[in-house]
Parts: C-alpha cells; sequence; structure tokens
C-alpha cells in the first residue's frame, strides 16, 4: 500500500518550489488513519514516513511524523472547485 499513499499525497498536493516539500492543494484539505483533518499543512515523504508540517495559530510549528506502513486509511476533502 506504500506507493498508493505515495500517490494520493501526491496528488493531494503540489511541489514547493527549490524544496523537496510540497504544499496541499487549494481548498483541499487531508485525513490520516480517521485523525486530525489537516488544511494548510506542508509535507515531506521519504521512502518509511511522510512529515505534515503545520503553523500554529500562536506561531509555533507542529511537525506530525506518519510510518508510512501504519497508514491505514487516507481522506481528501474539498469543495469540488479544488485545482
Amino acid at each position: 500500500m506504500k506507493s498508493t499513499w505515495e500517490k494520493i499525497f501526491e496528488y493531494a498536493s503540489m511541489p514547493l518550489h527549490g524544496t523537496m516539500s510540497r504544499k496541499l492543494r487549494k481548498g483541499l484539505r487531508l485525513q490520516i488513519n480517521e485523525g486530525k483533518i489537516y488544511e494548510t499543512a506542508v509535507l515531506f515523504l521519504n521512502e518509511k514516513f511522510v512529515r505534515l508540517t503545520e503553523t500554529e495559530p500562536d506561531g509555533t510549528t507542529a511537525n506530525t511524523y506518519y510510518d508510512l506502513d501504519k497508514i491505514e486509511s487516507i481522506r481528501t476533502l474539498s469543495s469540488g472547485d479544488a485545482k
């Protein structure tokens, strides 16, 4: 399933210029394993994990790591006009 998860992450995001990271597409939200819904996260894909980075309202940067082998589901949510 790892290659499938990687394809879904690639679909849900677009490359950030000059980096190996990807940002979520405009209007698209992402949920992993029925957990938190990410709206403005930046993704970094590795062969073993995915890291989602968000900036909290107080300016704190939060990194959340998921083991690609332990992901059971990924949900993408959009308003229908996400591009």
